[in-house]
């Protein structure tokens, strides 16, 4: 691993996190920001990613923790972890974008499911993915998740997921047992 991991930590997120919490977000998939990484849906979304009170129902939700990553002092990364009985929800993943590419998805991933098995004991990570987003699916693939043959609708026509540019769109759910 690069210097970049060395020097992460690691923590729960806070009221205090919402703002920057955001702003991670939306920079690594909407609008031309995103653009300056891989994970970008600025093709295929326009609109807002998450927004004050989705974050800070993420944060409040007594089965969920937002995991929060700094690095020298700045938030970098985040994913949500949410406990559903026999499996850990992952979402609400993202790097910003100077950073894509480097290492750091991979081990905020690997620490998410750390977590997940020491926290809650479960014996498996799922995840939902836009379905047009081969790359990313692809880089879940690497990590050992496995494409379960169900979807999810996307839901058309609330823009607190983003306003579509295309009428295909669905949810892929991924899941990977956790040793």
């Amino acid at each position: 691993m690069d210097a970049q991991a060395t020097s992460i930590t690691f923590r729960d997120a806070t009221d205090a996190d919402v703002d920057a919490l955001v702003a991670l977000v939306q920079s690594a998939y909407r609008g031309d920001d995103s653009r300056a990484g891989w994970t970008t849906e600025a093709d295929i979304l326009d609109g807002r990613r998450t927004d004050h009170e989705a974050v800070l129902q993420v944060i409040k939700a007594p089965a969920s923790r937002l995991l929060t990553v700094e690095r020298d002092g700045r938030v970098v990364a985040c994913c949500q972890l949410e406990h559903r009985g026999d499996h850990a929800y992952f979402g609400m993943f993202a790097v910003t974008p100077a950073l894509q590419g480097a290492g750091l998805g991979g081990t905020v991933l690997s620490e998410a499911e750390r977590l997940a098995r020491a926290t809650w004991g479960v014996g498996e990570m799922r995840m939902t993915v836009i379905s047009v987003r081969h790359d990313l699916i692809a880089w879940y693939e690497r990590r050992g998740y496995r494409r379960t043959g169900r979807t999810e609708p996307f839901p058309y026509g609330d823009e607190r997921f983003g306003v579509p540019r295309r009428d295909d769109l669905e949810f892929e759910v991924l899941a990977k047992p956790l040793a």
